[in-house]
């Protein structure tokens, strides 16, 4: 939403500046530079980019019209986590391996589908049970064994804001490229009347015009806003990691929890008492079923 917001913002202050300095916007109107600027940079993307890159690239571009994690996103986490936690606590780490060999059908994990939509958490979380369930690794090596998978994790979803950052570097250049097209064509009719000349150029100068304008106003933000979503992406794993990782150094369920709370951004934190009393009312809630 905000993506629309804020195009709707860049095109029409640019369209209204334009149009209060005595513009035509129909004179912006030029198919063929829009076709020599927005192909070559789609060309450009797909010669430079390998094919899985341009699938999650793809994918991220979805990340425009749905919001990050919110709150409500992150308490369901923290009461998963302190479900989990307290099975462990009363039946063993054991107690969890079919809960994360069958995440679907886990009687609780299905509780929180807000958590289960999230492929890459719920590999996260239940590969690390089940290095717990192994056995024969300390906390320090626990740590840097999930430490590793965060950082490849972001190296790889940071791939496709890379590539597309690249891509708007490239517009002005591009842009240029179509400017001296049509600097080409107004030579071809240099013999033409003035009107017709004028026309020309001015077509050719909205081709330099276009490639500045989508890569400062457009596609250069865009690429800032997918880094910015994948850093928020992985908080989201810090915030699993934390919780597990304190688990497995000997806390209590409640305490681990709070770990795990500690690491979520402050705009979307729940306060400590709104998650303990969330978290309250699941283990209620459970107990209540296994009665």
């Amino acid at each position: 939403m905000l993506l629309l917001i804020g195009a709707v913002i860049v095109l029409g202050s640019v369209a209204g500046g334009y149009v209060m300095h005595g513009g035509h916007l129909l004179v912006l109107n030029q198919p063929s530079e829009f076709l020599v600027i927005g192909g070559a940079a789609i060309g450009s993307l797909i010669i430079s980019t390998p094919l899985p890159v341009i699938k999650r690239l793809l994918k991220h571009l979805g990340w425009f019209f749905k919001g990050p994690a919110g709150r409500q996103d992150y308490l369901d986490l923290l009461a998963m986590q302190y479900q989990l936690y307290r099975l462990a606590q009363q039946s063993g780490v054991m107690a969890l391996e079919a809960h994360c060999d069958d995440p679907a059908n886990s009687s609780v994990f299905s509780k929180y589908p807000r958590f289960l939509v999230r492929g890459t958490a719920v590999r996260f979380l239940t590969d690390s049970i089940k290095v717990i369930i192994l056995g024969g690794v300390s906390a320090h090596d626990l740590e840097a064994l999930m430490d590793e998978d965060l950082e490849v994790h972001e190296q790889d979803e940071m791939r496709p804001a890379s590539t597309l950052a690249r891509v708007s570097d490239a517009l002005p250049g591009l842009g240029i490229v179509a400017a001296v097209l049509g600097v080409v064509i107004t030579m071809q009719a240099i013999d033409g009347p003035p009107a017709e000349i004028g026309h020309k150029v001015a077509a050719a100068l909205v081709g330099t015009f276009l490639g500045i304008l989508l890569c400062y106003g457009l596609v250069g933000p865009m690429a800032t806003n997918l880094e910015q979503r994948v850093e928020e992406e992985s908080r989201y794993l810090i915030c699993i990691k934390a919780g597990l990782l304190a688990l497995y150094k000997g806390c209590a369920p409640a305490i681990a929890v709070e770990f795990a709370r500690r690491t979520i951004p402050g705009e979307v934190r729940p306060a400590f008492d709104e998650t303990e009393e969330y978290c309250r009312a699941t283990r209620s809630e459970a107990t209540a079923e296994a009665a």
